[in-house]
């Protein structure tokens, strides 16, 4: 799986607002966390849109989180800005037709989906900005295997 930057600054941004006391600045996340504001700002609407973040303008404005940090998961932040979480050239895994000996493939793909919506989906704003990570990461991290490079 590829995660992009576009992705990985929308959940940064998100843990921000996560631990944040009150509004944040889209300037101050994007110091903070060492991304372009211009792209951050087009996230954060994107964000917006997805009704996961409240914006309010002027001077004293800025960003938080529309709903509590345990109730939105990196899958949540995922599909906001990036769309599915798994889809094979623009298409659901479970759409897909091989035929021949490549049919098992579907199958191969609507399980890599699942695989991860079990991770993405279980891990939430609140865990990542208390810094503790639930079991099912835990345990996938306790695998030797998977510290290990492609």
């Amino acid at each position: 799986m590829r995660i992009t930057s576009k992705a990985d600054y929308a959940v940064r941004a998100m843990i921000e607002l996560a631990t944040a006391d009150g509004l944040l600045t889209a300037e101050g996340i994007a110091a903070r966390q060492g991304m372009p504001t211009r792209f951050l700002l087009n996230i954060l609407n994107e964000l917006r849109v997805a009704r996961l973040v409240e914006s309010r303008r002027g001077r004293d404005g800025g960003y938080r989180l529309a709903c509590p940090a345990a109730e939105v998961s990196v899958a949540d932040v995922l599909r906001a800005v990036e769309g599915p979480l798994a889809d094979v050239a623009g298409k659901a895994p479970e759409d897909l037709d091989y035929p021949g000996a490549t049919a098992p493939l579907r199958d191969v793909w609507i399980a890599t989906r699942g695989a991860v919506r079990q991770i993405l989906e279980t891990v939430t704003l609140d865990d990542l900005a208390a810094g503790e990570l639930p079991e099912p990461v835990l345990k996938v991290l306790g695998d030797p295997g998977v510290q290990h490079r492609r």
